[in-house]
């Protein structure tokens, strides 16, 4: 069998008798990806004439050329790292890159992961709302302040329950006392045609106290529900 020899390499064309079997061969390329944290100069990209040099074994060198820098990572077989390039001289240190760079394009994406986006939860109210309701709502309110998540109350009166806004802010008064321990108020009560509303976000250490409050199970007792009039069209 003879094979027929192509210079490009794309296919290959064997001869066998009268017959011919075309073999063809696909080049497979690496894809390519989009960086993921931006590449630093290294080695004849590097552009100073002086730099301050760190030794493989992380040990400061100090200042020497750039020809010197060079010549000391190649002995090594590494490479000539720029660090920290906005100082004079700039940091190089002598490394693998590539093991190096891999290291901290896993750790941005890690960081990636676990960056969490902050959403806007609303929880409506009435101004008469009952004290069961009034709990459940505040529990779901709790479970959204969990997630890192802001939460915007809200209470909404109708007809003639405009007359009375004096129970809506007894409402957010109330909810802010009850969660006082876990929450900042990032938006006192602003009042816009029927509605009554405050936006709250959680404590940076929210996770810690909740830890252990869960833990010993002293969560702060809601307090009474407000005393209000007899309920006029509520929700």
């Amino acid at each position: 069998m003879k094979q027929a020899e192509f210079p490009q390499g794309d296919f290959a064309c064997f001869i066998s008798g009268k017959k011919e079997v075309l073999i063809i061969r696909i080049k497979r390329f690496k894809a390519k990806t989009k960086e993921v944290v931006p590449k630093e100069r290294i080695n004849q990209q590097i552009t100073a004439e002086k730099v301050r040099l760190i030794g493989s074994d992380g040990k400061q060198i100090g200042v020497v050329s750039i020809r010197e820098a060079l010549r000391r990572a190649e002995e090594v077989e590494l490479d000539l790292v720029e660090i920290s390039p906005n100082v004079d001289p700039p940091v190089c240190r002598i490394l693998d890159f590539s093991k190096y760079y891999f290291q901290k394009e896993r750790k941005a994406r890690e960081a990636k992961k676990k960056q969490h986006e902050v959403e806007m939860k609303e929880i409506k109210f009435g101004p008469n709302t009952e004290e069961h309701d009034y709990n459940f709502k505040k529990n779901n309110a709790i479970k959204f302040l969990r997630q890192h998540n802001k939460v915007k109350f809200t209470v909404r009166f109708r007809g003639r329950q405009m007359a009375h806004k004096d129970l809506g802010y007894r409402v957010l008064e109330k909810l802010k006392e009850d969660l006082a321990h876990i929450v900042d108020v990032d938006q006192e009560a602003v009042a816009d045609r029927n509605l009554l509303s405050i936006v709250v976000s959680p404590k940076k250490d929210i996770d810690r106290i909740l830890a252990e409050a869960d833990k010993t199970q002293e969560v702060p007792a809601a307090t009474p529900a407000p005393q209000t009039k007899a309920s006029q069209d509520d929700e």
